[in-house]
């Protein structure tokens, strides 16, 4: 089974992001974060979490850049716990339990986005608010063609068409 972990390549995610994850965190998407927002939402730090941002379970900050890597189902139960617990505290879920399946839903997407990648696969998210809601698209960097200098510089992966900066 296969989940992703927050990695940094330099310290920009630290200046980027308003709470930035820790190296080594699980993380998963995290768009449920952002699921009532518009574009007055966007702005500043909140508009680098959403449009790039990964959610680490631990700190639940962000970063640009999860690895793919193997995850035990028990570590798997602990997050989901992790999880549960933050839907509790922040979004008014009435007891870990009643949100265990929802945390549970979260993590099962990430396992799935994961699984067909091999391990040390870098993967990096992509949000945009449409009509229908926010859209979110994945971005898969092949561990082999993943020369480390070229991400040195942040924002040298966005999408070239992509001129909303």
């Amino acid at each position: 089974m296969k989940l992703a972990r927050a990695i940094h390549f330099d310290e920009s995610d630290t200046r980027v992001f308003a709470s930035p994850a820790r190296t080594g965190e699980w993380c998963i998407s995290g768009g449920f974060e952002f699921s009532n927002w518009a574009e007055g939402d966007l702005t500043g730090k909140a508009r680098q979490a959403f449009a790039n941002g990964w959610l680490g379970l631990e700190t639940f900050g962000r970063v640009t850049f999860v690895a793919v890597t193997n995850v035990e189902p028990t570590e798997l139960q602990v997050l989901t716990d992790l999880l549960a617990e933050h839907f509790v505290t922040y979004y008014g879920a009435p007891s870990v339990e009643a949100a265990r399946p929802v945390a549970a839903e979260e993590l099962a997407q990430m396992v799935e986005l994961c699984e067909d990648h091999a391990a040390n696969t870098l993967l990096t998210v992509a949000r945009e608010l449409t009509d229908a809601g926010v859209r979110e698209s994945y971005r898969v960097i092949e561990a082999n063609d993943a020369g480390l200098e070229q991400f040195a510089i942040h924002g040298s992966l966005d999408d070239p068409h992509d001129h909303h900066h």
